[in-house]
């Protein structure tokens, strides 16, 4: 496949979805109303309004190598500080996935380069759960890993003050740990939805 194919597959795509709606863009281009925030991978094999069934409009989406939520990355922050502050976002999704590279590289000792100090994170959540990991084989471990991040991540994002300060001035916000299967296309619930402040340890709670 080449570069002029995608253009041509954008083509179609959009007179398609005129043929059906032929305001559908006008009103798109007119505002952004989505009530979702997705944290996902970026890995190719996960795309975000698919899995779930939304059109663009719905879904506001980050994406990066192993769906991280980093206390210093500017570029996640300005994120979620302009869904929850500005779109005002009801739902905060952060979804991994199985099998995932990031993860397995965390798992591996091989030197990859810059991303290397991008997954450090991961490494020390394995050292944590070692425990856990006794006795299962490579992909066992993989994709234990990967929900155990995707827990992490949830609370990472109720760590930060923008989640914080909205849940003080009464804003509904509810943030949910989900995991994608990349062999059957279903999405799991991990059980880790997170909704108030007093969810959270307080040793990562601001005060006024």
């Amino acid at each position: 496949m080449d570069i002029k194919q995608l253009l041509d597959n954008n083509r179609f795509w959009s007179e398609s979805l005129r043929a059906r709606d032929p305001e559908f863009f006008a009103r798109l281009a007119s505002q952004q109303r989505p009530e979702f925030l997705w944290v996902g991978c970026s890995d190719s094999r996960v795309p975000a309004n698919e899995v779930v069934g939304l059109m663009p409009g719905e879904l506001f989406v980050h994406r990066n190598v192993a769906n991280m939520v980093v206390a210093t990355d500017m570029n996640f922050l300005s994120v979620l500080q302009y869904a929850v502050d500005v779109l005002q976002v009801r739902q905060v999704i952060v979804c991994g996935h199985y099998g995932c590279g990031g993860v397995r590289a965390a798992l591996g000792h091989a030197e990859l380069g810059l991303i290397d100090n991008w997954l450090r994170a991961l490494k020390g959540l394995y050292h944590q759960h070692l425990d856990r990991f006794a006795g299962l084989d490579e992909e066992a471990q993989v994709n234990l890993l990967c929900e155990l991040n995707v827990q992490r991540q949830v609370r990472n994002v109720c760590h930060t003050t923008i989640v914080q300060n909205a849940w003080k001035r009464a804003q509904p916000l509810t943030v949910h740990g989900w995991i994608y299967g990349l062999e059957d296309g279903l999405v799991k619930d991990l059980g880790v939805t997170i909704d108030a402040a007093g969810q959270l340890d307080a040793s990562f709670l601001y005060e006024d």
